[in-house]
C-alpha cells in the first residue's frame, strides 16, 4: 500500500500489486501518475513504512529522497525549495536552508550531511520507487 500526501493536505492511499524485484535493489512500488505531480514541487509519500519526498523536475525527471531532514530528522523535505546550483538540481531544507544535490544527496554547505536518495523511474506514465523489501534486505 502506498500513501501520498495530496497538495490539499489530505492523504490518498494507492493500492498496488506486490512489488517486483528492482533492477538495483528492493522492490518497485507505484506512487502516482507523473501528470499528478507539479514541476519543481515536492510531495510526501509513505511507502512500505518509509517516508519519502517526491520531486518532479522541469525536464520530467523524478527524484525521490527521504522525507527526513538530515540535520534535524524532521519529516519536512517534501516542503523544501527546489532550485539549482551550477546546473545541478537541488532541494533546500525548509528548516535550516541547507541545499542538497538531487543527483548525489550531498549537502552543498556541510559535507557531514547527506540526503538519502531512492531509485526511481517512470513506467507508462506512472512514478515508481524501489525500496528494500519488508525483511529489510536488498534483492
Amino acid at each position: 500500500m502506498t500513501t501520498i500526501m495530496e497538495p490539499t493536505g489530505s492523504v490518498a492511499t494507492i493500492e498496488h500489486p506486490a512489488g517486483q524485484p528492482g533492477e538495483r535493489s528492493g522492490y518497485w512500488y507505484e506512487i502516482c501518475r507523473l501528470a499528478e505531480l507539479e514541476p519543481e514541487w515536492g510531495e510526501a509519500a509513505l511507502v512500505d513504512g518509509i517516508q519519502l519526498a517526491i520531486f518532479r523536475l522541469w525536464d520530467d525527471r523524478v527524484v525521490i529522497t527521504a522525507n527526513h531532514d538530515p540535520r534535524t530528522g524532521s519529516a519536512v523535505m517534501a516542503r523544501g525549495i527546489v532550485g539549482t546550483h551550477q546546473g545541478i538540481p537541488t532541494i533546500a531544507s525548509p528548516l535550516h536552508k541547507e541545499a542538497y544535490s538531487l543527483e548525489t544527496g550531498e549537502c552543498l554547505s556541510n559535507p557531514d550531511l547527506r540526503l538519502e536518495l531512492y531509485p526511481s523511474r517512470v513506467v507508462d506514465g506512472t512514478v515508481q520507487v524501489a525500496v528494500a523489501d519488508s525483511a529489510g534486505t536488498n534483492s
